[in-house]
């Protein structure tokens, strides 16, 4: 009996902070060594021509953002793992999609209006991005796709799509459902208050293959500031983080120690400084010889795009006939 098939992709941003790993990463790991699912990770370079990237940077960040999967576990032979743009299917089912998707439903989005704002004048293709999200997903039938309670509204209308072609030209892709995600909300450094992100600056994000000596310089300035006799959201903040990489007991003290209104938050910032560092020592080591080695990451990348590109064809075959066209 086959697994339910499993897609998911992470934009090229270079270097991944603790909010990545704990947002995304860590889930497919544990999701990839259950065994229980067809898993398909991708690097989303196409989508990543929506931002300002030059040529050289998007394939320098795509670099990156691969040494860093492979480092953390991604285990190339437990998953589908490929960089976007080396299946060209994607990008011919987006464009089969956006014919049977209406302007009206995208003008819904509240990711696009979000991006939009931020930008002097929106492009087609920032418009048309979840178009590609579905054809990501779909092209390979996937039923069920990892995501936090703010990417539920793109699941939905990949749903809507499928849906939207079947009735059209007959049953052939799956109605995916969002597999939702239990994800600790991981905030600034230094604006407590806005999630973690390295939009904001180097200084709000801890990076997943910083130094020791970086970890510590950087929560030696995290915001700690209590209002109004209430656990400031710094503190919360800091304290969700040594839960996700410290020992439960330290963590518990600690808990107890802010609610007695005694902490110490120097001491709560080395400690987690130390349990952050001591998490990724292993990562540090992997990324570092992984760096060093192009030929094997170019063999992992090859691998993993022939295989989805096997899945990707034969499926793009039955669209063209299905639609109409050779």
């Amino acid at each position: 009996m086959s697994k339910p098939v499993i897609v998911s992709g992470i934009q090229p941003t270079g270097n991944l902070h603790i909010g990545n790993y704990l947002g995304a990463v860590k889930n497919w790991l544990e999701l990839q060594n259950s065994g229980k699912y067809d898993l398909y990770i991708f690097i989303a370079d196409l989508h990543s021509l929506t931002g300002k990237l030059t040529a050289a940077q998007l394939r320098e960040q795509v670099k990156i953002t691969v040494v860093e999967l492979l480092a953390a576990g991604i285990d190339p032979n437990k998953t589908t793992f490929f960089v976007q743009s080396h299946v060209k299917e994607h990008a011919e089912l987006a464009w089969v999609f956006n014919c049977v998707t209406l302007m009206s439903e995208l003008e819904k989005m509240t990711q696009f209006k979000e991006k939009a704002s931020q930008q002097i004048s929106a492009t087609a293709g920032l418009f048309t991005y979840p178009i590609l999200q579905a054809a990501d997903i779909l092209i390979y039938k996937g039923a069920l796709v990892p995501v936090g309670q703010d990417q539920i509204q793109h699941v939905e209308l990949t749903r809507d799509i499928a849906r939207w072609f079947n009735n059209k030209y007959g049953v052939f892709f799956p109605e995916t459902k969002h597999l939702l995600t239990n994800v600790p909300k991981v905030m600034s450094l230094l604006e407590p208050e806005k999630k973690m992100s390295k939009s904001l600056g180097a200084g709000h994000v801890i990076d997943m293959c910083e130094s020791p000596e970086e970890i510590n310089n950087k929560l030696k300035k995290a915001v700690t500031a209590t209002v109004g006799g209430e656990v400031a959201p710094g503190v919360t903040n800091l304290l969700g983080l040594l839960k996700e990489f410290g020992d439960n007991n330290i963590y518990t003290q600690f808990v107890k120690s802010e609610k007695q209104g005694n902490i110490r938050y120097g001491d709560l910032k080395n400690t987690l400084a130390e349990a952050v560092s001591d998490y990724f020592s292993k990562f540090r080591e992997k990324r570092s010889k992984l760096l060093k080695d192009t030929k094997k990451l170019d063999k992992i990348l090859a691998k993993g795009a022939k295989k989805a590109s096997k899945v990707a064809q034969n499926n793009m075959k039955e669209v063209r006939k299905l639609v109409g066209v050779r």
